[in-house]
């Protein structure tokens, strides 16, 4: 019954984190329409690629005994591929200093990954140790992927607004995680379950600051066509207000001409009146 549940919920897993590494796929579809990072970070992205690097690793048959842990190598193979996909897509987009961040970083991050590869095959020479190694540099890979997210909730902090934290990756964050320190937990491996013990709760935080700031920038910040029709209104209500005060002038001023006129009209038929009398 034990082993059933550990499946089920392995294969909940897998579902929860395709969720988490496909999750970007709408920011890089914004990224790529814009042709702009904006304040976007590429941190978790590298993160979670040296995660799904050591964890397919130590789901393989040379560090687990047989495939005891194959949920674990499939979900990491796809999450490689998923990762190296935004990442190039970052890198394309990004401007020169972004570039050579993003480079060094990724490269810093497929040494270590070799690294890791060639001390677990050649030095250790049992599943025990060979478990305790990878796994222990998976923990802190774990705990940094898990971690990462903190750069953006800062600038949430100071910013008070979410743009730039997206909603589903910090959902299916949360979600992936609790699945996955379960599947740890029932299969009375630490090395899965503890990074998940960090994960989780971050998971957490992410989605409360989520819920508190989610309105504030869009009251902020009010939207172009707003502010489109704001403009419109206002010169419609100006010329309004220009043909409103040009009619009254014109009016008093054709009136005024009128009573002139009567009045020029009248004194010359005194006059005329005067001077026959003057001559009677």
């Amino acid at each position: 019954m034990e082993e059933k549940l550990r499946i089920a919920v392995g294969i909940l897993g897998n579902a929860a984190s395709i969720l988490l590494y496909a999750a970007p796929i709408f920011t890089f579809a914004k990224v790529i329409r814009k042709k702009s990072t904006e304040e976007y970070s590429c941190v978790p992205y590298i993160m979670a690629l040296l995660n799904c690097f050591l964890y397919t690793w130590y789901g393989l048959p040379v560090v687990s005994y047989k495939w005891e842990n194959f949920p674990v190598v499939t979900i990491n193979g796809l999450g490689i591929f998923l990762e190296l996909s935004f990442i190039l897509v970052y890198f394309y987009y990004a401007s020169t200093e972004g570039k050579k961040k993003v480079a060094m970083m990724t490269l810093s991050v497929l040494l270590l990954s070799c690294s890791v590869v060639l001390i677990s095959t050649f030095v250790f020479h049992d599943h025990h140790h060979r478990k305790a190694f990878v796994g222990s540099v998976g923990l802190v890979a774990s705990v940094a992927m898990y971690g990462s997210p903190l750069v953006v909730v800062r600038k949430v902090i100071q910013t008070k607004s979410v743009e730039f934290m997206p909603f589903y990756l910090s959902l299916f964050s949360f979600l992936a995680s609790s699945l996955w320190m379960a599947y740890g937990l029932l299969s009375h491996d630490l090395f899965l379950a503890s990074p998940n013990l960090v994960g989780s709760p971050l998971g957490i935080l992410q989605l409360f600051l989520y819920c508190i700031y989610r309105n504030r920038g869009s009251e902020k910040q009010p939207q172009k066509w707003d502010l489109e029709t704001c403009c419109e209104k206002s010169e419609q209500h100006l010329q309004v207000n220009e043909a409103n005060t040009e009619i009254p002038i014109i009016q008093y001023l054709k009136v005024n001409d009128e009573k002139d006129d009567e009045k020029a009209n009248q004194n010359l038929q005194l006059v005329v009146a005067d001077e026959s009398n003057g001559k009677n």
